[in-house]
């Protein structure tokens, strides 16, 4: 199949790069990042989705999605079908779809969870939204790029069930660190704590398979000097997501709140280091009040 990928970050460049091993034609685009093996460059985002049967999108937010929209739709083949797996708001997510429709095109909204290794590994998760024909075009590019593509309904609902996943994701893995702090101060090997919790009510994701503790569990940024697979900075955006569509559909969600609010403590007032909850609270008794 004929390929354009645009946007070849750390989660962009191994995504094409499985494309291209798994014997696919597929042309890129990033103004800031070399082409990974098998990928032919083009000089413009337009340029690259000349003649391709699916355009690929791995974008930082939803106003670049709109952009590359605009400028890449017009130049799209007939027929061919937009597939973003960045992870933006709903209705920018909505919008392109209908920019799409709008040219005779279909688009995917197909934002992806498992981070950068699962990228690599060809194991990522695919929440995906848009018409049933598109999403079987795009199957197989999902087969060799990840492990499991769920089609969760129409435009939009690929990016709702991924700000879902990661409001959860947010708030158990604040939890699971809470624990395992207070576990350190009640004088509990830190060992003993995984192996009850990780076979107990306790049980997460966070907790068995991303353990915040190092030298516990599976092989976590805990037991790596903590540097970041998927770093504070994106769960934060993620959670502001979680609370813009929350307050679009007028829906009641106090611990996305709270966890977006430590989030914001953690990386942009203490650069990662943390502080002490009481100084919050305030902040998030103003914020439950509007």
């Amino acid at each position: 199949m004929k390929i354009a990928f645009l946007g070849l970050g750390n989660m962009g460049t191994p995504m094409a790069a499985n494309l291209a091993k798994a014997g696919h034609d597929v042309t890129g685009y990033d103004p800031a990042t070399p082409m990974p093996a098998g990928v032919t460059g083009a000089i413009s985002a337009a340029g690259a989705v000349q003649g391709a049967e699916v355009v690929i999108t791995m974008l930082p937010n939803g106003a670049i999605l709109r952009g590359v929209a605009a400028e890449v739709i017009p130049a799209m083949a007939p027929g061919a079908v937009l597939v973003d797996c960045s992870t933006v708001d709903v209705d920018s997510a909505r919008a392109v779809a209908e920019q799409a429709a709008a040219a005779g095109l279909a688009a995917l909204d197909a934002p992806v969870s498992g981070g950068v290794g699962g990228a690599s590994a060809g194991t990522l998760t695919f929440m995906v939204g848009g018409p049933d024909a598109a999403f079987a075009t795009a199957l197989p590019l999902f087969e060799v790029m990840g492990q499991k593509a769920v089609h969760c309904g129409g435009a939009g609902a690929g990016q709702a069930a991924k700000i879902c996943n990661n409001m959860i994701l947010g708030v158990t893995m604040i939890a699971t660190c809470e624990a395992f702090a207070l576990a350190d101060k009640l004088g509990l090997d830190r060992q003993k704590m995984f192996d009850v919790v990780s076979t107990s009510s306790g049980y997460s994701w966070s907790m068995n398979a991303y353990c915040p503790a190092p030298g516990v569990g599976p092989t976590s940024p805990a037991d790596n000097g903590y540097k970041p697979g998927f770093a504070a900075e994106l769960m934060l955006k993620d959670l502001r997501l979680s609370q813009q569509a929350a307050g679009s559909a007028d829906a009641d969600t106090p611990m996305g709140a709270l966890a977006t609010l430590l989030y914001e403590a953690f990386v942009e007032a203490e650069g990662g280091r943390g502080r002490d909850f009481s100084a919050m609270l305030p902040r998030f008794e103003a914020r439950s009040r509007s």
